[in-house]
C-alpha cells in the first residue's frame, strides 16, 4: 500500500510540472522577463539574473515554496497580471477566481504592481526620452522599460516611499502615467497600520468575541444604476463591491437599471426575504444620481432614502430585527459642478436646501447610512476607476477587516481618504458623511482565506 501511495505522490507531481512545462512553452522571451520582474523582492535577485525561461523561474518558486501542487496561486497571480490569462486552466483557475483572490491572497506588491504598469504604458520613443534625462548615471547598455525601472531600483533611484525621480521623469515624458502614482500611493496610505483593536471593550452583534464562519452570513448587496448609457460608468464600481463583499461572506444580487417600479419589487421581495432569518447583516448598496435626500431611478422618478429605508424596520421586516442593517449610497446630494476630463459629478438637478441627514434613517435602532458626500454637495467619480467613494470603502473594507476593525473606524478611515482627494485643478473634493443607530460595534468576520497573510 506505502508503494502504490508512493507511485501515485510521484505520477501527481510529474502531472503537475507538465503542466508547467505547457505553460512555459505557451511564454515568449518577454514573458519571461515580466515573471522575473514581478518576482523580485520574492525571489532571489541572483537566481532571477540567471533565469532564461519561465521553467527556470517555476523551478526557483518551487523552491522558495511560492509554488506547489496543492498551492499554485502565486503562479496564477504572475499569469494574470502579464495578461496570459488563457493559461490560468492549466491551474485549475479562472480569471474570475483569481480576481476574487487577489485582494486576499495577492503576493506581488502594491510598488512591483505600480512598476509594471508604469512600464506597459512607456513606449519605446518614451524610454529613449528617459534614458537621454538620467544619461550620466546610466549604463551603456540596451535596455527595456522594464529593465530601466530595475535599474532605478537597484540604484536606489526609487522605493516604494521614494517616487519623486519617477514622478519627474513622467511629468517630462508621459504625464497620463502620473494617475497610476497616485493612486498607488492612495492604495498604499490605505494599507497604513492602525491601532490595534480592544478586544476586552468591544461589544459585537454577535454577542461573542468567536466569529462565525462566512458562510452563515446571508445577507444582499443591491445597486441602482443610471440611466442605460451612464451604466458602464458604474460598471468598475459595482465590481469592486461585489467581489469585496463575496469576499465578506455575503450572497450578493445585482440589480442594474432600475425603474421606480422595479425598486419597489425588489424592496418587497427583501423585505420579506425568509433568508433574513439565518442572516446577521444586510447592506443594500445604490449607485445612481441623486437630490439632498433621495436618489434617482433610471426612469428619473426621485425617491427618498428615508422610503427606501423604511422597508426594513422591525416592523416591515421581521427577520431583520436586531441585526444591524447598512446602507450605501453613491450619489450626489445636490448642486452639479462643471468638472475636468477625468471627474464627473453624479448630480442631475437640483436646487433644494440641504436636509440633516439623520432625518433620512428610521427612528430605530440598528441602521447605518453612509453618504458619498454630505447633504447639499455633489460626489465624483473618476471614469476609469470608478466613484471615490466606493473606491475608498472597498479598499478599507479589504485592509482592515482582517485587523477586525469595527464599521464605524473603518468609515472614519474612509472619510479621511476621500477628504484628501482632490481632482486634477485642485480645486474640488468631497466630504462623505456617515449617519447610524447602531447599539453595538459591528466587526465583519476575517473571511478564512486572510487568516493566513
Amino acid at each position: 500500500m506505502k508503494s502504490q501511495g508512493s507511485s501515485s505522490d510521484k505520477n501527481c507531481k510529474v502531472s503537475f510540472r507538465k503542466k508547467l512545462l505547457i505553460i512555459d512553452s505557451d511564454l515568449g522571451v518577454e514573458d519571461v522577463e515580466r515573471l522575473k520582474f514581478l518576482c523580485i523582492g520574492l525571489v532571489p535577485n541572483k537566481k532571477l539574473e540567471k533565469s532564461s525561461s519561465a521553467s527556470d523561474v517555476f523551478e526557483h518558486l518551487l523552491a522558495e515554496d511560492l509554488l506547489s501542487e496543492g498551492d499554485s496561486f502565486f503562479l496564477a497571480e504572475l499569469l494574470y497580471i502579464i495578461g496570459q490569462k488563457k493559461l490560468l486552466q492549466y491551474l485549475n483557475y479562472t480569471e474570475e477566481k483569481v480576481e476574487q483572490l487577489l485582494p486576499i491572497q495577492g503576493k506581488v506588491s502594491l510598488f512591483r504592481n505600480l512598476l509594471y504598469e508604469l512600464s506597459q504604458g512607456i513606449d519605446s520613443e518614451d524610454l529613449k526620452n528617459m534614458i537621454f534625462l538620467l544619461n550620466d548615471s546610466l549604463p551603456k547598455t540596451e535596455m527595456t522599460s522594464l529593465s530601466f525601472l530595475a535599474l532605478l531600483e537597484k540604484q536606489d533611484k526609487i522605493d516604494e516611499d521614494n517616487l519623486t525621480c519617477l514622478e519627474d521623469l513622467c511629468k517630462m515624458v508621459v504625464p497620463k502615467l502620473l494617475r497610476n502614482i497616485e493612486k498607488y500611493k492612495r492604495e498604499k496610505a490605505a494599507q497604513i497600520a492602525t491601532p490595534p483593536v480592544d478586544k476586552e471593550a468591544e461589544s459585537l452583534y454577535q454577542g461573542e468575541e468567536e466569529l462565525v464562519s462566512q458562510t452563515d452570513i446571508k445577507t444582499f448587496l443591491e445597486a441602482l444604476p443610471q440611466e442605460e448609457s451612464q451604466q458602464d460608468k458604474h460598471a468598475r464600481s459595482n465590481e469592486i463591491l461585489k467581489g469585496v463583499f463575496q469576499w465578506l461572506g455575503f450572497t450578493v444580487h445585482i440589480y442594474n437599471n432600475v425603474t421606480k417600479g422595479e425598486m419597489e419589487e425588489v424592496l418587497q421581495k427583501e423585505k420579506c426575504n425568509p433568508a433574513h432569518a439565518d442572516g446577521d447583516c444586510f447592506v443594500f448598496c445604490i449607485l445612481t444620481h441623486g437630490e439632498d435626500g433621495a436618489v434617482y431611478s433610471s426612469d428619473e422618478a426621485l425617491i427618498p432614502i428615508r422610503e427606501i429605508m423604511s422597508h426594513f424596520t422591525a416592523l416591515q421586516c421581521p427577520g431583520l430585527a436586531e441585526k444591524p442593517k447598512l446602507f450605501f449610497i453613491q450619489a450626489c446630494q445636490g448642486e452639479k459642478i462643471q468638472l475636468s476630463k477625468s471627474i464627473e459629478a453624479d448630480a442631475l438637478n437640483p436646487e433644494q436646501a440641504p436636509t440633516s441627514l439623520q432625518d433620512s434613517i428610521p427612528v430605530e435602532a440598528d441602521f447605518l447610512l453612509g453618504l458619498a458626500t454630505v447633504p447639499g454637495y455633489v460626489s465624483f467619480r473618476h471614469v476609469e476607476e470608478g466613484s471615490w467613494y466606493i473606491q475608498s470603502l472597498c479598499n478599507h473594507l479589504k485592509v482592515l477587516v482582517p485587523r477586525r476593525e469595527d464599521i464605524l473606524s473603518i468609515l472614519t478611515a474612509v472619510n479621511d481618504d476621500v477628504s484628501r482627494r482632490v481632482d486634477k485643478q485642485g480645486t474640488k473634493k468631497q466630504m462623505p458623511q456617515p449617519a447610524f443607530t447602531l447599539r453595538k460595534k459591528l466587526v465583519f468576520p476575517v473571511p478564512l482565506d486572510a487568516l493566513s497573510l
